[in-house]
């Protein structure tokens, strides 16, 4: 089983695939069965780890409001 951080890496690199002013949210980065395999304290981890990346490294990523399910969105700007 992957680490966290395995999972935030392969996250990361997975947007590099997503188009400018798309939007998304952290699990549309994995399969479906990937997603489903973690955990549920990993995936909420995950999602903190993956807020904070977006917040802290000045990325083309910006998150925009929660779902109704309190899911963060995010869309992609200005990628390269």
């Amino acid at each position: 089983m992957k680490t966290v951080n395995d999972l935030l890496e392969q996250a990361i690199s997975e947007t590099l695939n997503l188009n400018n002013n798309e939007v998304f949210l952290l699990k549309d980065l994995f399969k479906g069965y990937e997603w489903n395999r973690i955990s549920r304290g990993d995936r909420l981890l995950l999602g903190t780890l993956f807020l904070n990346y977006v917040n802290s490294s000045g990325t083309y990523l910006h998150p925009i409001e929660k779902t109704s399910s309190k899911q963060q969105k995010y869309r992609v700007c200005n990628n390269q």
